[in-house]
């Protein structure tokens, strides 16, 4: 006799609250051992195999690939214990649900997933057992049993989906008006912060998620709905308005992009940004560079010099590597250099740290940038890698232009801009020549430092730049 679990979508750490399902490993039907990653799912910082802690076979999937699913959210059914096939499971006896809930929890359970599965998931099990209705006619030996045969019959969909036979279950079951007197079912706080800056009333929404879950799209229909009357004199005055609105694309500003969004917005909302930018001779670096990669060794990297400059410019204006607590009004300077690189992804724009990079030698900086550089083209960045810096360099000269004004990586206090290095006419030493040119700049907050701190950090990154020996007299 198979006992049917559920797996939920486990907490990934980081205080991520959802996640996009990006593709499914395995399909209704198939046989999964203990921790087999069963679904890859991306993350606001990471692409995730996510492994399920049951060994069974799979009887039902919620949410097709590119459905976005809070954290706590089902995300598939496992037959444990015996065959999973659904005439065994309809012949399960009520009174033999106890005992077979808790010897396929424990024979069947592994605590190695990830934040929220731990080892004492199979107790959580058993508190479901007692939900069990032991009346005739309730073959199931589980609350959720009743929805999860039905999940195969029935198509699988989105759990956001308002047609599903689990969402249609519970809304039945909880009644809308029966949300008011209690809390409110939201986890993303992204979707409280949604309605309370627009003013709508989460009890007054009813949740298309598991058990009533309110999700994001729940609040925007609601808000649409608000909306839509004093909208609605519009089409009669201009008919052709309408085609013209909904002829555009719509892409929603969710995962990876969504909280790139929503990181430069706060940026350009709470810091008080300034930006200096001067053109340096990068001649001599490119000169040094060569000379270091035609001794022998590992190849340095330009991005390993840069860095290494930025981490001793840091040293000697420690101001710029600090952030501001608004909450306690203070500007919190920081011991360690955590250098954030910006790097352009398929995923779209992302920022691994390299961390302690003030006590790294450029070949140790050229090693990880390209290890970093390789996760990130690959999607397998972990939050750790994408956490934690104190401090961001921006070589934008790879695409080509010459200057920006970068937005700085809050909450960190400033950012380097590069720009491509060009032959340009140049004075040097007294006369004119052509040499390999670059514009640095630098964004800055000019809560932490002003003009005179910004522009001596600057001035110092590009001496370095136009005479690299600098750098040994602080060796």
């Amino acid at each position: 006799m198979a006992q049917v679990l559920e797996f939920k979508l486990p907490d990934l750490g980081e205080g991520l609250t959802e996640a996009e399902i990006v593709r499914w490993l395995v399909a209704v039907g198939d046989v999964v051992a203990i921790d087999q990653p069963v679904v890859e799912v991306e993350t606001a910082k990471a692409m995730v195999e996510v492994p399920c802690p049951y060994g069974g076979v799979v009887t039902a999937r919620y949410g097709e690939e590119g459905t976005e699913l809070p954290v706590g959210a089902p995300l598939l059914t496992v037959a444990v214990g015996g065959t999973g096939a659904p005439e065994e499971r309809a012949e399960a006896a009520p009174e033999a649900a106890p005992t077979a809930a808790e010897s396929a929890v424990s024979s069947e359970y592994s605590g190695n997933v990830l934040v929220g599965y731990g080892t004492a998931g199979p107790a959580a099990r058993r508190r479901r057992v007692k939900h069990a209705s032991p009346t005739a006619g309730q073959t199931p030996t589980a609350p959720k049993a009743p929805t999860a045969p039905k999940a195969p019959v029935a198509a699988p969909a989105p759990v956001a989906a308002p047609a599903p036979a689990p969402v249609v279950a519970v809304a039945a079951a909880v009644p809308a008006s029966a949300g008011l007197a209690g809390p409110v079912p939201v986890i993303s706080p992204l979707v409280r912060k949604l309605a309370r800056d627009r003013g709508l009333d989460l009890r007054e929404v009813r949740g298309s998620g598991p058990e009533g879950l309110i999700l994001r799209a729940d609040v925007e229909l609601a808000l649409a709905a608000l909306e839509r009357p004093v909208a609605a004199p519009a089409p009669a005055a201009s008919p052709a308005a309408t085609p013209a609105a909904a002829a555009g694309e719509r892409i929603p500003l969710r995962g990876l992009r969504g909280v790139v969004a929503d990181k430069l917005s706060r940026s350009r909302t709470e810091i008080p940004d300034a930006t200096c930018w001067v053109d340096a001779d990068a001649t001599e670096l490119m000169a040094a560079r060569r000379a270091m990669n035609t001794a022998g060794g590992p190849k340095i990297s330009l991005l390993a010099l840069l860095a290494r400059i930025c981490a001793h410019a840091l040293d000697r204006f420690p101001e710029l590597n600090s952030t501001v607590d608004t909450a306690a009004r203070e500007i919190v300077r920081l011991p360690a250099v955590h250098l954030g690189f910006a790097a352009q992804t398929p995923r779209g724009l992302v920022v691994p740290v390299v961390r302690d990079a003030g006590t790294r030698t450029a070949e140790s900086l050229t090693a990880e940038f390209a290890r970093l550089t390789e996760s990130a083209r690959q999607g397998t960045l972990t939050p750790a890698d994408l956490t934690g810096g104190t401090f961001t360099l921006n070589n934008y000269g790879v695409f080509g232009v010459d200057g920006s004004t970068p937005i700085i990586n809050h909450p960190e206090a400033a950012m380097l801009g590069v720009g491509r290095i060009i032959p340009k006419p140049w004075v040097h030493q007294g006369e004119l020549a052509v040499r390999q040119v670059v514009q640095l700049s630098l964004t800055f907050d000019h809560r932490v430092c002003d003009g005179g701190t910004a522009g001596g950090f600057l001035r110092y990154v590009a001496d370095c730049v136009e005479q690299p020996a600098v750098l040994l007299r602080t060796v």
